[in-house]
């Protein structure tokens, strides 16, 4: 017992041994928070206040939930592998999985990750005929996934006028066409979860009886459908240990609330609000930054972190005269923190926009530095990945339309375009999935088509008694996709991939218990997974509290799900000795010695949409609050006067984050730099790639009567500081184009317009 508890400070102490109660615990960047969820949870067990079957633990990412199945084997002689453990899509799919009769799926129902929703929702509009340039498939899948993460079906959406209920409508029919293909996407598979447990008592009261804890980590990402769920399954007895920082909730565009966490202490009562303030992470200047910063946000949980490390290097600050050479220097110091001993995985460059990684990349490309970019396509998100998972696909479940139109002509077969129209006017005719349409296709097109139902079909044979990755090897051939990338010029990297899926399936039936020799798939007259199902006594069927996948799914069908899962995880993947690149928001949940934070201008980082939205502006700080805290013991922030974005020259002004943080953190860093004769403020100053063209361009102005000059930044009543980026006309005609940062570009007649010279 004692050795569970050595080691932790007293706010950690107190939140590991809280009563048998609900609790929130804020905690802080680097305070332990992981460390303390897992030793909680190894505490109720060792103490005997709950079996490993009575704990409900929620993360946000499949690396979290198997981090933490990994530690708690470590700390207790228990099998973590049946403990429900995961994120929220990953629990809703084995509860559905284990009830799909109830929840009104089929038993072999498959996800849609993000690419094959967007994927179907394609396929629906122009089965409609619908105009994808009025309602294009990505607005659609965003308004379907938001109303589902509000828990609203299409008849319970609020639509005021014609385009919002052409949207409900084709909202309901999407729904449709999931339901008929066997599909789920991401948020159906919690609204699925959600109204099951609402609509069904007795199965409810089983899970809340049996869940007397409930842990979840990242409370301050919970979406509204999110925290509806946890209070249903918590009932009015059981205990939530909600662990969260409302300082770090940075997914409002995913539909996070942060507003949860006040909700949360107020309906569940909390008595016991612990705040883990001790930073095991950052040195001092670092924190105070980002206390000094997070503290300008209103409505705050409120605390403040704190060190013993002692106040280490200020913040280095350094304000350049163009994107380019913001880059060279931050390549400059790059190489001096290497040549220091630094280790350049511990080095990370953090970007608000994703188009300020180019600059970025072509430098440290020049100068020989590897990096790594977080962003690029994942394992299970590659093209020759995507075209094998469709074949498992369609062999698990013949009616998936989405996985059917993926592989039918690839590779190429000879099924044409008008081949697949004629299939799927029979489909629509009959109200059949497309698979089951092909009989009704005739001539040359259906003899095709009927060519490539023996694949499928030839190979499930082939297939069903063989375990997964021997399935998996006899799909990669029968498919002919081996053979196919062999004669590309370049397809020994995919073959790579593809023979790679073989790897991954043993690993996977490894880590999940299914055993080397167990069938990949039970076959299409199975109706019912073997396994340790039972029936409580109002005869609902539940399976073994402790039962683990291969209790309530076939190999097969766990490993898609695994796939598709996988492939919707937002969460950072650190990786091999080189530099590391992301946005701030993919480096939430990371940490790095040294940190870089780029672009730091207003307009770009607080972003110019936040100014638009409610709240925006504070969501924009908890992002600076993140990537301040990335940082272990040196942080770098650069911005640029100008900076070349989506093809156009921005004219910045200092973010305003800047006001906002004490001057004794920062070590401001200047540039020497020959400015033209004409130039006046330090912020305004031009690019050296355009100092020529603004010359010119000054000279063309000349010393006319305007009496304002390019460049040159200036102070308005309205709209504060700026810079003019563009003067037109002249005497008392002249007007100037004048970026105000957080007002945004403004054209003023600068005969009328009271400007100030700063």
């Amino acid at each position: 017992m004692q050795n569970l508890l050595d080691n932790l400070n007293p706010e950690q102490l107190a939140a590991v041994t809280l009563p048998a109660q609900s609790g929130l615990i804020l905690a802080g960047a680097g305070s332990g928070k992981t460390r303390v969820l897992i030793t909680r949870i190894a505490w109720l067990i060792q103490t005997g206040q709950v079996s490993p079957g009575g704990i409900l633990a929620v993360t946000f990412t499949n690396k979290a939930s198997k981090e933490m199945q990994t530690r708690l084997s470590a700390m207790l002689p228990i099998n973590t592998r049946g403990m429900w453990i995961g994120t929220f899509h990953g629990l809703c799919n084995r509860l559905l999985r284990a009830h799909f009769r109830d929840a009104g799926l089929p038993q072999t129902f498959q996800i849609l990750d993000s690419q094959d929703q967007l994927s179907a929702i394609k396929r629906l509009l122009k089965s409609l005929n619908v105009d994808d340039e009025k309602y294009p498939p990505r607005n659609l899948m965003y308004f379907i996934n938001g109303a589902k993460d509000q828990g609203l079906r299409a008849k319970d959406v609020d639509a005021s006028d014609d385009y919002s209920r052409k949207l409900t409508e084709l909202y309901e029919l999407y729904d449709q066409q999931c339901q008929r293909e066997g599909v789920v996407d991401f948020a159906e598979l919690l609204l699925r979860t959600y109204e099951l447990l609402t609509r069904n008592q007795p199965l409810r009261e089983h899970y809340q009886a049996r869940f007397r804890h409930i842990l979840v980590d990242e409370f301050q990402d919970t979406n509204d459908l999110q925290y509806k769920w946890l209070k249903l399954l918590a009932g009015p007895h059981n205990a939530v240990f909600a662990v969260g920082d409302d300082d770090q909730s940075i997914y409002a565009f995913r539909g996070a609330n942060v507003g949860n966490m006040s909700a949360f202490e107020r309906e569940f009562k909390v008595q016991n609000l612990i705040k883990l303030e001790q930073n095991y992470r950052s040195h001092g200047h670092i924190l105070d930054a980002a206390n000094f910063l997070i503290a300008n946000n209103t409505n705050r949980l409120g605390k403040n972190l704190r060190t013993d490390a002692g106040h280490g290097e200020q913040v280095r600050v350094f304000e350049s005269t163009s994107d380019l050479q913001e880059a060279q220097w931050i390549v400059e110091q790059v190489k001096s923190l290497i040549n220091d001993g630094a280790s350049r995985s511990e080095i990370a460059l953090l970007y608000r926009s994703n188009a300020q990684s180019r600059v970025l990349e072509h430098a440290l490309f020049s100068a020989g530095i590897p990096y790594r970019v977080y962003g690029g396509q994942r394992y299970f998100e590659r093209a020759e990945i995507k075209h094998a998972i469709a074949y498992l696909q369609l062999m698990d479940n013949l009616h998936n339309d989405s996985a059917f139109l993926r592989v039918v002509n690839f590779p190429t077969r000879g099924i044409g375009a008008k081949s697949l129209e004629h299939l799927q006017d029979a489909a629509r005719q009959y109200g059949i999935s497309l698979y089951a349409a092909v009989p009704y296709v005739s001539g040359k097109a259906g003899t095709s088509l009927a060519g490539f139902i023996r694949l499928i079909e030839g190979a499930r044979f082939e297939a069903q008694n063989l375990p997964l990755p021997e399935m998996v090897n006899v799909v990669l051939q029968a498919s002919g996709l081996l053979a196919h990338y062999g004669l590309e010029r370049e397809g020994a990297d995919r073959i790579e991939n593809l023979e790679q899926l073989v790897n991954a399936a043993t690993v996977f039936i490894n880590e999940e218990g299914f055993g080397h020799a167990a069938p990949a798939f039970l076959g299409p007259q199975s109706d019912a997974v073997a396994g340790l199902a039972i029936v409580n006594a109002d005869g609902i069927e539940i399976f073994d509290a402790d039962a683990a996948l291969p209790a309530i799914m076939s190999p097969l069908s766990a490993f898609l799900s695994h796939a598709s899962l996988e492939a919707g995880d937002n969460q950072a993947q650190v990786g091999q000795d080189a530099l590391q690149l992301m946005t701030v928001h993919a480096a939430k949940g990371l940490e790095f010695d040294a940190v870089f934070i780029t672009g730091l201008e207003e307009g770009l980082f607080p972003h110019e949409n936040s100014a638009k939205e409610e709240g925006g502006v504070e969501e924009e700080r908890r992002l600076m609050y993140v990537a301040i805290t990335r940082a272990r013991h040196r942080l770098f922030m650069t911005l640029s006067q100008t900076r070349m974005l989506h093809g156009q020259t921005r004219y910045n002004l200092r973010s305003r984050f800047f006001d906002e943080l004490p001057e004794e953190t920062l070590k401001w860093l200047s540039a020497k730099v020959q400015q033209p004769q004409w130039y006046v403020h330090p912020k305004a100053a031009w690019a050296e790639s355009s100092l020529v063209e603004a010359n010119t361009i000054a000279q063309k102005i000349g010393k006319a009567d305007i009496g304002w000059r390019i460049g040159e930044s200036v102070a308005h009543a309205k709209f504060g500081e700026g810079v003019i980026v563009n003067i037109e006309g002249s005497a008392g005609n002249a007007r100037a184009q004048i970026n105000f940062g957080r007002h945004g570009m403004k054209l003023l007649d600068l005969s009328i317009a009271k400007l100030d010279r700063l």
